[in-house]
C-alpha cells in the first residue's frame, strides 16, 4: 500500500482545559489535584459516572507515566500520601 493509498482516520485530542486554581506553566500540582479527584469522584459515584471522566482525561494528559505507576503502587499498598475516600 502506498502512502497515497493509506486510509486516515480523525483523530480526537483530548486534553486538560485551563483551570483558574493553576494559572501558571508548571502543572504540577495540576497533574496531582486531577489525579487525586479522579479517584475520589470513582470512590464515591463509581467507574460508571461520566463527569468522572473529565478528571481522567485531565490528569492522562498533564501526568508523566512514571508518576502514575508510582502513585498507583502506593494506592495498591495502601500507603498513598492523601486521602481518597472523602
Amino acid at each position: 500500500m502506498s502512502d497515497d493509498e493509506r486510509e486516515t482516520k480523525p483523530f480526537k485530542f483530548v486534553t486538560a482545559g485551563f483551570d483558574a486554581r493553576f494559572p501558571n506553566q508548571n502543572q504540577t500540582k495540576h497533574c496531582w489535584q486531577n489525579y487525586v479527584d479522579y479517584h475520589k469522584c470513582v470512590n464515591a459515584k463509581g467507574e460508571d459516572f461520566m463527569p468522572c471522566k473529565q478528571f481522567y482525561y485531565a490528569y492522562r494528559s498533564l501526568c508523566p507515566n512514571a508518576w502514575l505507576d508510582k502513585w498507583d503502587t502506593q494506592r495498591e499498598n495502601g500507603n498513598f500520601p492523601a486521602r481518597l475516600d472523602a
